[in-house]
């Protein structure tokens, strides 16, 4: 059978098909999602649960616990971890990579049912759940200032405007908030007060509810009108909120502003940002898996200048960190190299091959093969990104083999006299077979990678299925258009034109190579010990120098953007750790790489964290990250930022890839399990100083936060029952003295339960 017969015999068909071919991948291209690796969605799913004023152990008991025996039982959990703190609990779920994330959250939402009747009965909120990748980072972050509006004001601009319309742009997953809170009237009682007032804080509460709520009040109906009764039922001016009236003792109606102090504030008051030393509200910018990052972020700077118009005039809104500034430059350098590539490949087909018949047979091949790759990545959901570009790169010395081969043997047969047509016909079916040989046998190198498993198989898929798609087109052109184009253009009598000058000089050339080979090749034959021993010493040396090379997940790569986490004394207080949170970011700032420092402390979103602990984020000047790489910044900043006393700051490049639902302060984490807390909290401490011993450690922290202090209160119950006080209702009731029920002392424990 003679594969590329049809072909040769229907040239106009042929080419036809190769135009198609050509333009289908020239669209593709354009239409292929733009990232800097390929795309990894970790199916992960993230429950959160709060009680407030309860300490993380008894979180960790009441709450997570139940939960976790819940959620425990779904099938195809390949992680499952959480983070108790003072009122909140915080459940990661990481599912097996073939598991599709919207039938783990109805499977999530089922055991957050079933669990509803194991939880305790003052929960202020069912607990719920967010869909989210472990591995999207922001693709860009913007920072909103102002010298004329408050956080508060800042907060709501960005809460009620900007989140709502950039979530509405094609290819962002999710916009979230951090720094500040949203406007709230603040209501703090003076116990003693309420105590001689006669008061409990239940009453208080009660009374603050009452005076606001809003429900519906009905109408009035007639036989020709009907009116709709409506009351201002809901206040929002602290004056108000102090003037509501609560009944005391005796019947005598107190006022709040009697037993309270009420001001305008926000709903987290331990929860603030700043950008570059100015108060600011950061909007964080992630992208759906599979859109194009590079179009998601024009999009959404295309939209801003709208948006603009909607907010306050005194917001100012600066981009602290476009991802796609790099993803451009990193692209762009692999299509220069890519274009290289293909001009050197053909150039060097010029050279070799003599004639304009058998050049253009054997260059058709790249264009074809690679626009007809893009075709094919399209197909099946792939991205150009630097791993998809590296491959196609590697495959343009690949994809010329082929059709090289074949033009040969069709030269072969027409010095044997046959005429160009029929030497095509008899060439392609001579060596057809050896080619595809050729092209299975590429091929089987990569099916290893095809079938790995986790995210290096992810990773890597990619790339090998890239070179597969690039060698099969190469061997689908060179079997038909290569063929084709030799048996209709070339000219009987071809081959016994005179060579000119350029393939003269080549043939020398070629002719002393031979000659210095065949040099090189008698010694081996005369003593062929000499191949074993050098075969042996190769491979030795090829051990020895695997086991020297250092090895990691993947290659660091430079972003122009580092996270930075710092942590203080569990029990440090928050205006305390304000004050340590500006030091470290004005030291991160005074470096003369870095371009701008975004500080949180205590913020929401995925930058949330406890008030001892804050987050910085860093942007490099682009400018300098080829003589300065974020890794030599860290390295100048660790020193001066281990002076300052109090806090510990760790600072990590951004990473394109990040495996597991736990983020760290370092590169690399590994998890303690005990079922005794006790030994747990007494190994901990140990296991950090012997790693901090070890050579090339750095940065060696735990999430564990050790050594706080916490005041217990040891009821008597005893008394509690002579002197008629409820429990746990007393430690509520300021009217009872808790000296004379209790004694309490101050003990180190755990502010972090993970």
């Amino acid at each position: 059978m003679n594969f590329s017969r049809l072909f040769i015999l229907r040239p106009v068909g042929t080419t036809l098909m190769a135009a198609g071919l050509f333009l289908a991948g020239i669209v593709a291209y354009a239409v292929l999602p733009v990232a800097s690796l390929p795309a990894i969605d970790f199916p992960a799913i993230q429950v959160s649960a709060s009680r407030p004023g309860a300490d993380p152990e008894t979180m960790a008991s009441s709450v997570a616990a139940p939960l976790e025996r819940r959620l425990g039982t779904i099938a195809g959990v390949s992680e499952l971890t959480s983070t108790s703190s003072l009122g909140s609990t915080r459940i990661t779920l990481v599912f097996d990579m073939a598991h599709k994330v919207d039938s783990a959250a109805r499977d999530v939402q089922a055991a957050l049912n079933a669990a509803a009747t194991d939880l305790p009965g003052d929960l202020p909120t069912l607990p719920s759940f967010r869909k989210f990748n472990p591995n999207s980072a922001p693709i860009i972050i913007y920072a909103l200032t102002s010298d004329t509006m408050s956080g508060s004001d800042m907060y709501d601009a960005a809460d009620s405007v900007l989140v709502q319309r950039l979530s509405q742009v094609e290819g962002v997953a999710e916009v979230s908030v951090s720094g500040s809170d949203q406007p709230a009237v603040r209501v703090q009682t003076d116990p003693q007060r309420i105590a001689n007032m006669g008061l409990s804080l239940e009453q208080v509460r009660l009374a603050i509810a009452n005076a606001n709520a809003r429900g519906p009040i009905g109408a009035f109906e007639g036989n020709v009108q009907s009116e709709t009764i409506g009351v201002s039922d809901q206040i929002s001016d602290p004056a108000d909120y102090a003037n509501i009236l609560i009944k005391g003792k005796s019947g005598v109606m107190v006022r709040l502003g009697d037993v309270a102090n009420v001001s305008a504030g926000v709903r987290n008051v331990r929860s603030s940002a700043s950008f570059n030393g100015k108060p600011a509200v950061i909007l964080q910018i992630t992208k759906q898996a599979d859109a194009n990052v590079l179009a998601t972020v024009d999009r959404i700077k295309a939209l801003m200048p709208e948006l603009q118009k909607f907010v306050p005039a005194g917001l100012d809104i600066s981009v602290l960190s476009d991802r796609t500034l790099t993803i451009r430059a990193s692209v762009r350098e692999i299509q220069k190299t890519l274009i290289i590539s293909i001009l050197l490949v053909m150039l060097v087909v010029m050279v070799f091959m003599q004639g304009t018949t058998a050049i253009l047979a054997a260059g058709v091949t790249v264009p074809l093969a690679l626009t007809g790759t893009f075709a094919a990545m399209w197909l099946v959901g792939f991205t150009v990104d630097n791993l998809s570009l590296m491959a196609i790169t590697i495959s343009v010395g690949f994809v010329v083999d082929d059709a090289i081969v074949i033009i040969e043997n069709i030269y072969r047969n027409l010095e044997k006299g046959l005429a160009p047509l029929q030497a095509a016909l008899v060439g392609a079916r001579q060596i057809g077979f050896t080619v595809v040989s050729i092209s299975l046998s590429l091929i089987a190198a990569f099916v290893p990678l095809l079938f790995a498993d986790g995210v290096v198989g992810k990773i890597l898929r990619e790339f090998s299925l890239t070179l597969t798609f690039a060698i099969l087109l190469s061997t689908f052109v060179s079997l038909s258009v290569t063929p084709m184009i030799v048996g209709q253009l070339m000219k009987a009598g071809a081959l016994h034109s005179a060579p000119n000058r350029v393939a003269r000089s080549v043939d020398a050339v070629m002719g002393r190579l031979v000659g210095v080979y065949r040099g090189s090749l008698l010694p081996i034959l005369h003593h062929p010990w000499l191949a074993g021993l050098a075969t042996a010493l190769t491979i030795a040396l090829t051990v020895y120098l695997f086991v020297q090379s250092p090895k990691g997940l993947f290659p660091q790569d430079d972003t122009g953007l580092m996270f930075g986490s710092t942590e203080a004394s569990p029990d440090i207080s928050y205006p305390a750790m304000l004050v340590l949170q500006k030091q470290a970011a004005e030291i991160v700032r005074s470096d003369p790489a870095v371009e701008s420092v975004a500080s949180f402390i205590g913020a929401s979103g995925p930058f949330s964290g406890t008030v001892n602990q804050g987050r910085l984020i860093i942007s490099v000047k682009l400018a300098l990250l080829k003589t300065t790489p974020s890794t030599d910044i860290i390295a100048r900043l660790r020193p001066k930022l281990a002076k300052l006393n109090g806090i510990n700051t760790y600072i990590n490049p951004s990473l394109d890839i990040r495996v597991g639902g736990r983020s760290g302060k370092s590169t690399y984490q590994f998890t303690l399990w005990d079922p005794d807390i006790t030994e747990l909290e007494a190994t901990v401490p140990r296991v950090v100083e012997a790693l901090r011993k070890l050579p090339g450690m750095t940065d060696v922290n735990t999430d564990r936060d050790q050594g706080g202090l916490q005041a217990n209160l040891v009821i008597d119950r005893a008394a509690a029952s002579r002197l008629g006080v409820v429990i746990p209702g007393s430690l509520r009731r300021a009217s009872t003295t808790l000296g004379t029920v209790a004694s309490s002392s101050v003990i180190s424990g755990s502010h972090n339960v993970n």
